[in-house]
């Protein structure tokens, strides 16, 4: 799957490649109804698709089947994009192509979950996604069971239950080529403050950093949340965090 151009009958070799300027510009003219924009659009990101599917390689499925459900998520991400988002079409449109990968995937695992228990998940993402409308947060998990009257323990367990196993290291967002990493949003509850206050050195460094290069690591080291805690706490992105955490700790280890 990895080396084929020819896909769905479609010679991904053959499609034209614009620049951020172009698409741009095509989104604009996309979202004024010229619908043979769309379509030139859709089919100058079909690489992108294609480079997004060679990472399920191996998963026994066929290379035409997930290069279709792709196509559905960059629909999906051209439907929902709004340049004023301030980032890349790329960028917007990666994770939403994996969603729908993992989507499928998940649906037609071997692994059968039983209909019963499919249902309370989707019933729970759907009234998760109400929820962080309506409280401009992320939910609880006893809110999204009082939604739906149930227990928190049947709203976990469904959740659970439809995940499929991913690596730390698999990315969730890509910001300008800076992915953030599954293992960037999991607390770590192994660097207390013991283990950076008894090093004098990094107590040095840490003063030569910026007072919120210092907030940052500290929520992030010594209290052990997560990057997206963090982002929440201190009002800017998720990226933001990363790509501040990533550069004070560099700076400490040169210091250092």
């Amino acid at each position: 799957m990895t080396n084929k151009v020819e896909i769905c009958g479609v010679n991904t070799a053959t499609l034209a490649l614009y620049n951020d300027v172009e698409m741009k510009d095509m989104i604009n003219r996309i979202k004024n109804g010229e619908d043979e924009v769309r379509d030139k659009f859709i089919t100058g990101n079909l690489r992108l698709v294609l480079s997004v599917i060679q990472r399920f390689n191996g998963r026994g499925e066929s290379a035409d089947d997930l290069f279709q459900v792709g196509c559905i998520g960059l629909i999906k991400a051209l439907n929902n994009f709004d340049t004023s988002y301030g980032v890349k079409f790329s960028t917007y449109a990666v994770p939403m192509i994996i969603g729908e990968v993992r989507r499928y995937l998940r649906d037609n695992n071997s692994i059968r979950v039983s209909r019963s228990i499919r249902d309370t998940a989707y019933r729970s993402l759907y009234a998760k996604e109400r929820l962080s409308a309506q409280l401009q947060r992320e939910p609880h998990i006893s809110e999204i069971a009082k939604e739906l009257e149930i227990s928190d323990e049947e709203v976990v367990a469904a959740l659970e239950a439809i995940q499929e196993p991913v690596s730390l290291f698999e990315p969730v967002f890509h910001d300008d080529g800076d992915p953030i990493y599954i293992m960037d949003q999991i607390k770590d509850s192994k660097n207390t403050d013991n283990a950076w206050i008894e090093n004098i050195s990094l107590s040095e460094a840490m003063k030569k950093l910026t007072p919120r290069e210092q907030r940052i690591l500290t929520l992030r080291f010594f209290e052990g949340k997560t990057q997206m805690e963090v982002a929440d706490e201190i009002a800017i992105s998720q990226a933001q965090v990363s790509r501040l955490e990533k550069n004070a700790l560099k700076y400490m280890r040169k210091y250092v």
